[in-house]
């Protein structure tokens, strides 16, 4: 999957089993497997038969020499790759999660995703109050980057029939809360495969009152270092201070 090298401006590759090879400079990660087993309370249809083994995480990633600069601004690069298919009709996503907030603000921490390889679907959500959640559903291509602003979960399906992806960068540190979604049964919406428009995404009755679900066009965010089909992990390297935005969201939003 030679596509890698050019999206994301590493020597990486997927083999033909969704797992990640690291090339020459990268010290090889170890996968947190995400299983279907793990999943069993956010899925639309939990009973239905599937591959067990849906995703994989591959956290801190980076080439030796740049581990230096990555953690003196308090960042890690991650790699996660989604097996295509689907679970009783639902394409396969991830579990999804909240982000704590930043200590001392009243800012839950961003995050910022890169498709590499493959179709996302990034269904970004609030979190639930008495006014319900606000729901927003962005499809991205290679070379796109998604931002997950302060205040939202998100989730991530792949909607395609290849391996889907995409890379991340996120303040190191902090743990990703999953019992909000979980607690309601996963996220706001599932996506189904279907050829009929409106049943595509279903909502889930969990949510009250029902949230809206609005689209929304990726945006290229220059002042932030993220312009479609420039590799976010270069763009770092040559501005590293356009991604405070992730350890420092009270001062950007």
């Amino acid at each position: 999957m030679d596509e890698l090298k050019k999206t994301s401006g590493l020597p990486l590759a997927v083999d033909g089993e969704g797992k990640l090879t690291f090339g020459e400079g990268i010290t090889p990660v170890t996968a947190a497997v995400r299983f279907k087993r793990d999943m069993l309370d956010v899925l639309f249809a939990a009973a239905a038969d599937s591959e067990d083994e849906l995703y994989y995480m591959y956290r801190d990633v980076c080439r030796a020499e740049d581990r230096p600069l990555i953690a003196k601004h308090g960042l890690r690069y991650d790699v996660t790759v989604l097996r295509p298919g689907q679970i009783g009709g639902e394409y396969i996503k991830t579990a999804g999660h909240y982000h704590p907030l930043k200590p001392g603000t009243d800012y839950t921490y961003p995050e910022v995703y890169e498709v590499l390889y493959g179709r996302a679907h990034y269904l970004l959500q609030t979190e639930p109050d008495e006014d319900g959640v606000e729901a927003i559903l962005v499809e991205a291509l290679p070379g796109d980057k998604v931002l997950i602003p302060p205040g939202y979960g998100h989730i991530t399906i792949n909607p395609g029939n290849t391996f889907l992806v995409m890379s991340n960068w996120v303040a190191a540190g902090f743990d990703s809360s999953y019992g909000a979604i979980k607690a309601l049964g996963g996220g706001a919406y599932f996506e189904l495969a279907s050829k009929e428009e409106d049943e595509q995404f279903i909502v889930n009755p969990r949510y009250q009152p029902v949230p809206r679900l609005s689209g929304r066009a990726v945006e290229d965010r220059p002042e932030f270092g993220l312009v479609r089909g420039l590799p976010m992990y270069q763009e770092f390297l040559r501005s590293p201070e356009k991604f405070e935005f992730l350890t420092s969201p009270e001062k950007y939003f």
